[in-house]
């Protein structure tokens, strides 16, 4: 129930997301969700991908800091008030979420990515409360 995510740190400048996206595209290494975060000088992307521990070393191997993260996915339906719930959940379990990014596949379920402090309480409650996580080879490359 819980996946890797990668945060790479890159600099603000033309092509550096490009080169980090042609990285793992050469290396057969699949994006499945992502989020950045920028600032003046750098920004922050975090993504799950295909095969994260081979995706870390090839990437520290070109220069990227990188660092791995436990994070869990949501899987919630994708329809109005469907997050609130959920969060609503969450919330009413004292569960406190650093920060989340979600996807949506197709007209039926969206992903929450959430990374929080207390990742087996979060799995807990959703399951308590039979909410679906995300497995890893919901998203792993075989």
């Amino acid at each position: 129930m819980i996946i890797k995510q990668l945060s790479v740190f890159l600099e603000n400048r033309t092509g550096r997301l490009t080169e980090l996206t042609g990285i793992l595209a050469e290396n057969d290494i699949n994006i499945s969700a992502f989020s950045i975060a920028d600032t003046a000088d750098y920004g922050i992307l975090r993504m799950i991908v295909g095969r994260p521990e081979p995706a870390a070393e090839i990437l520290r191997k070109q220069g990227f800091a990188v660092k791995i993260t436990d994070v869990i996915g949501m899987i919630i339906p994708h329809s109005p008030g469907s997050l609130h719930k959920a969060l609503e959940l969450l919330s009413s379990n004292n569960v406190a979420i650093d920060y989340m990014y979600a996807f949506a596949s197709g007209e039926c379920k969206a992903t929450v990515v959430i990374r929080a402090e207390s990742l087996q309480k979060i799995i807990d409650v959703l399951v308590e409360h039979k909410m679906e996580l995300l497995q890893e080879g919901d998203v792993y490359q075989v």
